[in-house]
């Protein structure tokens, strides 16, 4: 009989094209990896993996058997949930995964939540980006997901996947103090500078939204500084280098030296949870989302 655990690894193989990359998804070694590939072999007969360079790659057989597996994987998801939802109860393993500034500003109550009214869910959470989650989501790498999407780029939702939107977040000028928009009560798009902005890095939602709205008013934003992460964002802007755009959601206290200064009309992004719709039986996932919602109610993001 083939044993699960080996057909999961290697289908990991084959989604993510590498032992190494197999390994990272599973949150395993490449060696337990490499050692659950040997053993199928051995249980099926067959050369599974040829070398290739330094790594590997599937023979014809593995990839028929890979096909096989993500089909067994997914009948036995449905029969966990199948299960689960007849007993009623909300327990299990559940993964959940959400951007940072979600991660900071909701994911610390939500799991609260769970924890305190479903104390036999085993909970596993991962920091992930928006489109990284969407993929891990679909192929049942994680149960649960918060993604976000901007104007000008509305979340495709790839197929066999469910949504429901938990917050409309806005976002703010950020600007240092003395910078002649400070201290405005608010301001029009018309107004915002052209000069020194921090911005994410080039291809991000984040970047390509700021993008976006200053061409909207015909300026075209030069861009000073570049990181991925806000609190590097709000500590250049204090130390005089430039302003940023920065939403609500997980901001936390501005540092000295900034104003955040309102948009008329207000850039909005909007927070949803993604799962497998099949897996939408499954108590622990309705649990999941309720204890979200719970998480952004009354939150100042909005």
């Amino acid at each position: 009989m083939l044993d699960l655990h080996r057909l999961k690894a290697l289908h990991a193989v084959a989604v993510y094209g590498s032992v190494g990359a197999a390994a990272e998804a599973l949150m395993v070694t490449p060696s337990a990896i490499s050692q659950q590939l040997a053993k199928l072999e051995r249980e099926t007969g067959t050369v599974l993996v040829e070398r290739n360079g330094r790594g590997v790659k599937l023979t014809d057989a593995a990839g028929l058997l890979a096909e096989h597996a993500e089909k067994i994987l997914a009948l036995v998801e449905t029969a966990e949930a199948d299960f689960e939802a007849l007993r009623g109860a909300v327990v299990g393993r559940l993964t959940m995964a959400a951007f940072p500034t979600a991660a900071r500003g909701i994911l610390p109550q939500a799991l609260s939540v769970l924890k305190k009214h479903h104390p036999d869910l085993d909970l596993l959470i991962y920091e992930r980006e928006p489109e990284r989650q969407l993929r891990e989501v679909s192929r049942g790498e994680i149960d649960l997901a918060v993604v976000q999407d901007w104007l000008n780029r509305p979340m495709a939702l790839p197929d066999g996947l469910s949504r429901v939107a938990l917050l409309d977040d806005i976002a703010d000028v950020i600007v240092p103090v003395g910078h002649p928009l400070a201290g405005r009560e608010k301001v029009e798009l018309a107004d915002l500078p052209g000069d020194s902005w921090i911005a994410s890095t080039p291809g991000t939602v984040c970047n390509d939204f700021l993008l976006f709205l200053l061409r909207s008013v015909e300026k075209e934003p030069e861009i000073v500084c570049m990181a991925d992460e806000y609190p590097t964002h709000l500590a250049l802007v204090a130390a005089g280098h430039g302003c940023a755009l920065v939403p609500r959601l997980g901001r936390g206290p501005l540092p000295e030296g900034v104003d955040a200064v309102p948009i008329e009309p207000p850039p909005v992004r909007r927070l949803y949870a993604v799962w497998r719709t099949d897996a939408a039986r499954r108590p622990a996932i309705r649990a999941a989302v309720d204890a979200l919602r719970t998480a952004c109610e009354g939150l100042d993001a909005g």
